[in-house]
């Protein structure tokens, strides 16, 4: 009755191993008791939100990443929490206890089917109609981890959740292929520009095939619906006079005899000397560059100077549209997810004014500009590759406009990372809104940071860093990959990728966490229940469990529908400790060698477990797919499940027969990694930054 220092170290050393006195068994009620008023006192609460809040710096950290995350309050939406900080926790009600003890009664009865995929498939009336891009990688550079994580594998797992929620969904990515990289690229191997882009389209595909990317149609710039809408959008601005005429001061190489395209010119920043700065933007700082304004500039082929000579360009009016973008953008800023770094990055630009942006380039390989004077150019990367996801869209279908002239029925998410930003929030809808042809604009801006590569600095030619085509030759399965590059996703910060974090979260989270559950549970039913799921009685424990499973299901839907990877993959890592903890409490190994009441308590133990399973297989369906499929083969599960409900029902009834149950996941050891460490090193020793290109 009395409080002492005692019980405030105590209370500290336990509570990262607690965090809720409810989930206790209640053979501890002396422990709950205590621990439930110590947790209840002012200064310890206090302490406890300051300790979530900042725990990526606490000494805690280590202990409560091992723990289930804080539920959080019925009702209370995830998105008042600002990205990276975690809810305050939460305990359990009797209303939760209740609800989800209802919830799971109903079983699958009354749940949606999952949903037939038609092709085409076309937005429809009175549905969700969700239509999501991936930055359109350029064709000659071969995909690294950063831009995988970076648009197509963050995108995936958006399109895979969007469809286990039976929303109509398409998810289109594609090449960008045309442009001064293609034409030396063709130089340099004996090669046309298009052979190039055949060769190098086929090492996209590959790659992302092998990461199960599930584009619903993966395409490319290079096509006659390109030169088309491309050339009507054009038509369109020049109409409505939108577009400017003006000479430009350009590099030229006069050893290599032709304009060089910005991203074929480095040198100096001239806002921050950062020395490798490329012609139209620089890494370091952000801020985009006229390559004429670089210090000390060099041809990227030849390492030559050029020199500056006068070309006449075209120009969008971007300061004539300021006023409608504007306006669109407050009005999708209040309504869309757009991340912060999005935000950010778009308010500097209108901060600053606006300025006439190029969309002509003197080239040869490109769309070609459909207007006397110049025709012997052709469009701009930036003007031309965006105007890529309604191509590729049309190649798709020859209903397009159905998805990108009906901004009414769709719900538009472009995935990229951060440098894209100003080209997906400024440029483009600055294009579609001066057509005025009622286009589809973008709702939802995902960007992320940057991926760090341990300690080197990044170089194909010198083998420093994992592309996708190398990925595939470590001898981890891609799911792995896919995990790990989505664990460490780059939400709020720029995160690294690391060997030996690799190996930890596999050992940890996959093998002894995730893997160790879901074996446990479906061998229970094998060994002990002869394959068939046994009956479930259920104590107010297991139904407090199905409220904190409830609660971590919950948690998942609403950092996906905002779009928070990362964040969302920890609420099922949370439902597989908790699994843990309730097979390691109950112990039904030796409870089915009891008496008859503890053989019951077994089964119910068992079912509730391989239960969690399955709901894991679904959960996990938009992250490891390959791992999802297993368990539900092993488990046997019928195909209405595979749809995400919003509450934790029970998928799989007593009578249900299992199939054969074996290991999830292999351990990582220290010699593989190291090997891997060492392959992929190339004895660098300078900071690698990916990032994804056009």
């Amino acid at each position: 009755d009395k409080l002492s220092v005692a019980d405030i170290v105590v209370w500290g050393s336990v509570y990262p191993l607690i965090v809720d006195h409810s989930s206790l068994p209640d053979k501890f009620s002396s422990l709950k008791y205590w621990f439930k008023n110590i947790s209840q006192l002012e200064q310890c609460q206090k302490v406890v939100t300051l300790l979530l809040k900042n725990q990526g710096s606490s000494i805690f950290k280590t202990h409560l990443q091992k723990q289930p995350a804080p539920t959080i309050p019925s009702g209370k939406p995830v998105c008042s929490e600002p990205e990276g900080e975690e809810t305050p926790a939460h305990i359990i009600s009797e209303e939760d206890i209740l609800a989800a003890a209802n919830s799971w009664s109903k079983g699958l009865v009354d749940t949606m089917q999952p949903k037939q995929r038609p092709h085409p498939i076309l937005p429809v009336e009175g549905e969700k109609n969700v239509l999501i891009t991936s930055a359109l990688p350029y064709v000659n550079n071969v995909p690294h981890l950063g831009n995988i994580i970076g648009s197509v594998l963050s995108a995936d797992v958006f399109a895979r959740y969007c469809r286990l929620r039976n929303w109509n969904t398409l998810y289109i990515c594609g090449t960008d292929e045309y442009g001064t990289a293609t034409e030396t690229k063709a130089m340099e191997e004996g090669l046309t520009p298009q052979q190039i882009c055949d060769k190098y389209n086929a090492v996209h595909t590959a790659i992302y095939q092998w990461f199960n990317i599930s584009f619903d149609f993966f395409g490319r710039t290079t096509t006659q619906q390109q030169t088309m809408i491309a050339q009507d959008i054009f038509h369109r601005l020049l109409d409505r006079e939108f577009l400017l005429t003006d000479t430009v001061e350009q590099l030229r190489c006069e050893t290599c005899q032709r304009f060089l395209a910005d991203r074929f010119v480095e040198g100096t920043c001239p806002f921050c000397n950062y020395e490798e700065a490329r012609g139209d933007q620089c890494d370091k700082c952000g801020k985009l560059i006229n390559a004429v304004e670089l210090k000390k500039p060099q041809c990227k082929v030849c390492k030559q100077s050029p020199v500056i000579k006068s070309s006449k360009h075209l120009f969008l009016d971007l300061p004539k549209l300021e006023k409608r973008l504007e306006k669109w953008l407050e009005q999708t800023f209040s309504s869309g997810d757009w991340t912060a770094n999005g935000r950010l990055i778009t308010r500097s630009w209108i901060r600053d004014g606006l300025k006439p942006r190029c969309i002509t380039r003197d080239l040869k390989w490109g769309t070609p500009v459909p207007l006397d004077g110049f025709r012997d150019k052709v469009f701009y990367v930036w003007f031309d590759a965006p105007i890529g996801y309604i191509s590729i869209t049309a190649n798709y279908t020859d209903q397009w406009e159905k998805w990108w002239k009906n901004p009414e029925q769709v719900q538009l998410y472009n995935f990229m990372a951060k440098d894209n930003v100003p080209f997906h929030s400024v440029i483009f809808p600055s294009c579609l809104l001066g057509a005025e042809n009622n286009y589809t604009l973008v709702n939802h801006l995902i960007a992320t940071e940057y991926l760090n590569y341990e300690d080197g600095k990044f170089s194909k030619s010198r083998g420093v860093g994992v592309f996708g085509d190398m990925a595939k030759d470590t001898g981890i399965p891609a799911d792995i990959w896919r995990f790990y590059l989505l664990y460490v996703r780059p939400e709020g910060q720029d995160s690294g990728f690391s060997w030996n974090d690799l190996m930890l979260k596999n050992n940890s989270e996959l093998l002894n966490n995730l893997g160790n559950f879901v074996n446990r549970a479906g061998m229970f039913v094998q060994k002990f229940f002869n394959g068939c799921v046994p009956g479930m009685e259920l104590l107010l424990e297991d139904k407090k469990l199905l409220a904190q499973v409830a609660a971590e299901l919950q948690q998942y839907h609403q950092l996906l529908e905002k779009v928070r990877i990362r964040d969302a993959l920890r609420c099922i890592l949370n439902i597989s400790r908790h699994g843990n903890q309730y097979i390691q409490v109950n112990e039904p190994w030796k409870c089915i060698k009891g008496n008859q009441q503890d053989q019951k308590r077994a089964g119910t133990v068992t079912g509730l477990a391989v239960n969690m399973a399955a709901l894991l297989s679904v959960m996990l369906q938009p992250y490891m797919p390959t791992i999802s499929n297993i368990i539900q083969e092993q488990l046997l599960m019928p195909q209405e499940s595979n749809v995400l409900t919003s509450d934790f029902r029970c998928y799989i009834q007593c009578g249900h027969r299992i199939g054969n149950v074996s290991p999830l996941f292999q351990k990582l050891e220290n010699d593989q990694i190291e090997s891997l460490r060492k392959r992929f090193g190339g004895g660098q020793v300078r900071r690698l930054v990916f990032h994804v290109q056009y």
